[in-house]
């Protein structure tokens, strides 16, 4: 594959996350709440299923745990776009930062126009956070690839 196909393929896979992650932020409280209450049914199952007390998760953590692991893959997604491009390590970085930004505050305004829902800055602080672990977790796996010796079929992969 080209260089230029993995700038767009990487670039069209970050928009269409992106698009995905305000998606969910346009759906109503009720839309939204419906959707975090079967995943904590889920939850609660599997952990009754493992004997675990399942009544310690409540639809609070749910959300919570949505925002960070969401953001944590477009950390993840971000690093895989902007390796593509034919940019400085600093320039890299300053992007992924920005962007890392702007995506959670624009999520968290779009919050503030939909019925029921309020955006919330520790949101976008969890996103923030969320966003930077999924980097350095895409880091880290990169090091310890490149330090064990993993040949890449393709240096900007």
């Amino acid at each position: 594959m080209t260089a230029k196909r993995r700038q767009y393929l990487w670039r069209a896979a970050a928009v269409l996350y992106v698009l995905f992650i305000f998606s969910n932020s346009m759906k109503t409280a009720d839309l939204s709440s419906a959707d975090s209450g079967a995943v904590l049914k889920l939850v609660q199952q599997v952990l009754t299923a493992g004997g675990v007390d399942s009544t310690i998760i409540t639809e609070h953590v749910i959300r919570k745990t949505a925002h960070f692991t969401e953001y944590a893959a477009l950390g993840i997604l971000l690093c895989l776009c902007f390796r593509t491009f034919a940019l400085s390590l600093d320039r890299r970085v300053l992007s992924q930062v920005l962007v890392s930004f702007l995506v959670p505050f624009t999520d968290e305004t779009i919050q503030l126009f939909v019925a029921g829902r309020s955006g919330q800055i520790s949101d976008v602080w969890l996103d923030c956070a969320g966003a930077a672990f999924g980097t350095m977790v895409f880091m880290a796996a990169a090091r310890i690839l490149s330090r064990t010796g993993v040949k890449k079929r393709d240096k900007k992969l």
